[in-house]
């Protein structure tokens, strides 16, 4: 089979465009439990209220980096196996805060599964309405850490995450 061809956008003058992520739109059944969830497990802060439909939260300069919607509380749960959004990724900037995250997480009952990819450690769990998170601190930097994932996951105990 020939190599695929790469997506590029060309712009008018010949270079590739390029963007970065700027923010996730999350459906929500409950947005002022959604506003609490989000601002007491990642330190986002309100910035902006739409009514009873919209919220936007962040963590620092941009106007959000959350926006949650409002679908009523009868929306159904997204479906495991289909296609969609996995989860969104917060990064925690050191062991430390990565450790913290885990201690707050655990000690309200929010169920965290961890995993060490050896390129990151990371904690996934799902809000209040089933969209998946995930808080990881980078470690390829770190003694023992790789560059690449290659798949691999080894166990990360919480014994592990609160050493200091």
């Amino acid at each position: 089979l020939p190599a695929p061809i790469p997506f590029v956008i060309p712009l008018y003058n010949g270079a590739m465009y390029q963007t970065k992520i700027g923010h996730a739109h999350l459906k929500v059944r409950d947005l002022d439990r959604s506003i609490a969830f989000y601002t007491r497990f990642f330190s986002l802060k309100l910035i902006e209220r739409v009514g009873d439909l919209y919220a936007f939260l962040s963590g620092g300069g941009f106007h959000h980096e959350i926006a949650l919607q409002s679908v009523g509380p009868n929306a159904p749960q997204p479906f495991p196996n289909g296609t969609g959004l996995y989860h969104v990724a917060f990064e925690a900037p050191d062991r430390r805060s990565f450790a913290q995250a885990y201690k707050t997480l655990a000690e309200a009952d929010v169920p965290v599964a961890t995993v060490d990819h050896l390129i990151s450690w990371a904690m996934y769990f799902d809000d209040p309405d089933g969209n998946g998170l995930e808080i990881y601190w980078d470690t390829r930097d770190e003694p023992g850490g790789e560059k690449l994932w290659h798949g691999n996951n080894v166990p990360l105990p919480p014994e592990k995450i609160m050493m200091e």
